[in-house]
């Protein structure tokens, strides 16, 4: 063994914290998968906020699952080689894969809020959020759309971004989940700057990049053509690039959406900022190499979650891929150990003088 390998120290291995999602949907199918290969216990600790009941139940439709799991009420019990299953409620639920119903709802939204507490007393490092259904969760207990306004709220976040990250790419969005006919009311200077600085900020925190490229989509066609499809480009859009020079933002654009991915320009930068949901998803989805991550940029909290639903037409049948849940996972760990050194390079600065020694290091012992 060199000099060089006894130079780096191995990084903490993180407890995740994993969401039930819809418990009649995929995934807990697509955790049980995820974890039957022990060597995911050398990486992480995972920790499923839900029952020891339920996680049987799928257990026993996974035809090659020989997963085992430790289950728990007590954090002093948690066992960092196995997948534990901390149990949020003991009574028994009425199991219906592929049925959207109350029951789905309910124990998703348990799951979360515990999940959410544990974050909050310093239990987990990180969450991934498996997936739930829009319509069963909202009522008056859990007046949210969804994850991410929830996750917004309880920690008490200003601002939010949706950020999809693959290999090859990440796109960003400035409005999510709202209709096409509103999406143009909410295309601000203001809300762009605010996307851009959070954006910012997380590529260089939680993705390690210095100096972060970031392109600007326009909103029409053409990116308006100087007005004549549209004027959100020029009362907006670009004045929010413009400005965000003065934040210390490389941002570039407003680009056509159309001609920008096809002509791989997304390649030439480190993020993409798109002005609504289809608009940034259908390409990413469509050209990213690998399984697809949903990461919520913005949050005090490390929050993946797979780029999939709750695939009601395929649960309980033994069909879930769960590639991306994995890649979640992975993304998790990558952006806590990201977080970790960045951290630690701002308390002390010539760590990351050392860490730019030790990278030119292992460059040099490749080629020799």
């Amino acid at each position: 063994m060199s000099i060089l390998y006894s130079m780096i120290t191995a990084p903490q291995k993180p407890i995740i914290g994993i969401t039930s999602g819809d418990l009649n949907g995929i995934g807990i199918e697509c955790i049980l998968k995820t974890f039957a290969d022990p060597r995911m216990m050398e990486f992480c600790t995972p920790v499923v906020f839900a029952s020891n009941k339920c996680i049987n139940f799928y257990r026993k439709s996974i035809a090659e699952s020989n997963v085992s799991f430790n289950s728990t009420k007590d954090w002093s019990k948690i066992n960092p080689k196995q997948l534990n299953v901390f149990n949020v409620w003991e009574e028994e639920v009425l199991m219906n894969p592929g049925v959207l119903n109350e029951n789905g709802g309910k124990y998703a939204v348990l799951s979360l809020k515990a999940a959410a507490q544990a974050f909050k007393e310093n239990k987990i490092n990180a969450l991934i959020t498996s997936p739930i259904h829009k319509k069963n969760v909202q009522d008056a207990d859990f007046p949210f759309s969804g994850h991410t306004p929830f996750l917004q709220h309880f920690f008490g976040a200003k601002d939010v971004l949706m950020l999809m990250c693959a290999q090859n790419m990440r796109v960003g969005l400035v409005t999510e989940h709202i209709s096409v006919a509103e999406v143009a009311k909410h295309i601000t200077k203001e809300a762009i700057i605010s996307k851009l600085k959070i954006m910012k900020d997380s590529l260089r925190k939680d993705f390690g990049i210095d100096k972060p490229r970031i392109a600007v989509l326009g909103l029409n066609p053409h990116a308006g053509d100087e007005g004549l499809i549209g004027r959100e480009e020029i009362d907006f859009i670009r004045p929010a690039v413009i400005d965000a020079k003065h934040h210390d933002i490389l941002a570039y654009g407003p680009n056509p959406a159309d001609a920008f991915f096809a002509r791989g320009n997304h390649e030439k930068f480190d993020a993409v900022l798109a002005m609504y949901h289809d608009q940034g998803l259908i390409p990413f989805k469509s050209l990213s190499n690998g399984p697809g991550v949903n990461f919520t940029a913005g949050l005090q909290i490390i929050r993946t979650s797979p780029d999939h639903g709750t695939a009601f037409d395929i649960a309980g049948k033994d069909k879930a891929d769960e590639t991306s849940f994995r890649e979640s996972v992975f993304t998790a760990i990558d952006i806590y150990n990201k977080r970790m050194n960045y951290a630690d390079a701002h308390r002390n600065p010539l760590r990351k003088m050392s860490a730019s020694v030790l990278r030119n290091a292992v460059d040099e012992e490749l080629e020799d």
